[in-house]
């Protein structure tokens, strides 16, 4: 009996140290342990990141963000297809100061079905949005085709990719439909342009449209 009492407390002296030592490396960790290293990945590249400004600036930013919100408020639970050439557009250009991730999940040519040997990638996108960092957050799930094909029917395939994905991590994930956006942009952004034809351009990429949050 006292022999295993002291195993038990030898035992308890290393752990706590241990355990001192995972809540001291930050609940973000502590959150992300057991997740797939691209999973936080992922979160890392979708996180916004914060800003250095003052209370006023602050305020100011947010006022100027209200029709932007506005905007991404009216493309919720719209299919990809509904999407105009001109909202498509301006998606683009919101794009650009938002943090993206070219997610490499690749679909078969012609196929808008996600490629077996990228589920794992599909599967960490899934991990990452439903998780507690990224969670509440909408996301815009942009479609890509290489550019084999018509501009109508590569545009068209695009916007089914972007479904397909999105329609996974609904179904999958549990992710509201509401806060997962998707356009197609055919063949008109090729990630490799200097080969057109290159699988790498079958893709998928995911824009977080929440803005660099200011410092409190």
């Amino acid at each position: 009996m006292s022999v295993d009492l002291a195993k038990f407390m030898r035992v308890l002296a290393f752990s706590v140290p241990v355990i001192g030592l995972g809540w001291g490396t930050g609940i973000r960790s502590a959150l992300a342990a057991g997740q797939p290293p691209l999973a936080d990945q992922i979160i890392q590249a979708l996180t916004p990141k914060p800003l250095t400004r003052s209370l006023t600036a602050a305020s100011s930013e947010q006022a100027q963000d209200a029709p932007e919100s506005q905007f991404i408020d009216s493309l919720r639970n719209r299919p990809s297809r509904s999407i105009t050439l001109n909202e498509r557009e301006k998606i683009a250009t919101l794009d650009q100061d938002k943090k993206g991730y070219d997610n490499d999940i690749s679909f078969d040519y012609n196929s808008a079905k996600i490629a077996s040997g990228a589920m794992d990638n599909a599967k960490a996108l899934g991990v990452a949005l439903s998780s507690a960092v990224l969670k509440g957050s909408t996301f815009i799930i942009e479609g890509y085709t290489d550019a084999k094909g018509s501009d109508m029917s590569n545009q068209k395939l695009s916007e089914r990719r972007a479904d397909a994905i999105k329609s996974f991590l609904v179904s999958r994930y549990k992710i509201p439909a509401a806060d997962l956006v998707t356009v197609g942009y055919g063949k008109t952004r090729l990630k490799n342009p200097d080969d057109p034809l290159s699988p790498e351009n079958r893709r998928v990429r995911v824009v977080n449209t929440a803005a660099n949050v200011a410092n409190r």
